[in-house]
């Protein structure tokens, strides 16, 4: 049974019930009412068992939607920063790159976290009467689609990357998943990066450091699920007829979940690269 998902955690915990997992190493913690799950993927073996590149993922999750707004916000603002930190091997040039499009609600998590983080390279290079050496360089790009710009997402970003040199790509985009608890209420961060669109089934040519010669960090929050995914999952057997037309199912409070989920992981990248600022001096920055 194939379920869909570009949730790593749950790629894992469905080969878990057919067959050992070996070359898969797993660590569990909790902080801020936040489950967080570190896997990596050690071999090439568990990569081709698990349809996902080697390397690290860390899948945090909430037991209440993410379109809540927790009494501990600044909290989980900063266990993401950490988590970013933890991910990333050098932050003296980074690339925020905004993926998906804003006309789709679902799939506008990637421009709306664009929008809210803030942009440094332009600072760090006018600025003249003002110290900031204490400043990680962030550039911010949001690619749109093909549909509407006639470039590849990945084109975009590796003509970027060709200017810019960054030491770090760090790429947003919705993510799709098979489990209706983990819809809206969990993110996923992993260092092996990503397909563009693969969570509204359309996934273009991927952003990874073979790609982009970069390292790339990609965040994500599923923001639909298949309704064939969710006939295999509940039931346990395929779907009876493929050829049936599918239909993608996203949450009813769609709107809120992204207004909120995407402040989160924008101040989360703010504070992993601009870690003397507080969220109120970002925040007026920003908005």
């Amino acid at each position: 049974m194939g379920i869909r998902t570009d949730l790593t955690l749950e790629a894992a915990e469905q080969l878990s019930k057919t067959t050992p997992l070996e070359g898969i190493s797993k660590n569990e913690y909790q902080k801020a009412n936040l489950n967080i799950t570190e896997i990596t993927v050690e071999t090439n073996t568990a990569a081709q068992s698990l349809s996902k590149p080697k390397g690290k993922y860390i899948t945090i999750h909430s037991e209440l939607p993410l379109e809540n707004y927790p009494d501990n916000f600044n909290e989980r603002v900063d266990i993401l920063a950490e988590e970013i930190n933890k991910l990333c091997k050098d932050k003296s040039n980074i690339l925020v790159v905004g993926l998906g499009n804003k006309s789709i609600t679902p799939d506008s998590l990637g421009p709306d976290v664009a929008d809210q983080t803030f942009a440094t390279r332009h600072i760090k290079q006018l600025a003249e009467d003002v110290d900031t050496s204490d400043m990680s360089t962030v550039s911010v790009i949001k690619t749109g689609v093909l549909g509407n710009t006639g470039m590849e997402s990945s084109e975009i970003v590796r003509a970027v990357c060709e200017k810019l040199k960054p030491s770090v790509v760090i790429a947003i985009d919705a993510l799709a998943c098979s489990e209706i608890s983990n819809l809206g209420t969990t993110i996923q961060l992993c260092d092996t990066g990503i397909s563009p669109g693969s969570g509204v089934e359309n996934a273009r040519k991927e952003l990874s450091e073979q790609t982009l010669g970069t390292q790339v960090i990609a965040i994500g929050v599923p923001t639909v699920v298949d309704m064939q995914t969710i006939s295999e999952y509940v039931f346990q057997t395929p779907s009876p007829n493929k050829e049936l037309n599918n239909m993608m199912v996203t949450p009813r409070s769609i709107d809120k979940l992204i207004m909120r989920v995407s402040r989160l992981i924008a101040m989360g990248i703010n504070r992993a690269f601009q870690p003397n600022l507080s969220i109120e001096d970002i925040t007026s920055l920003v908005e």
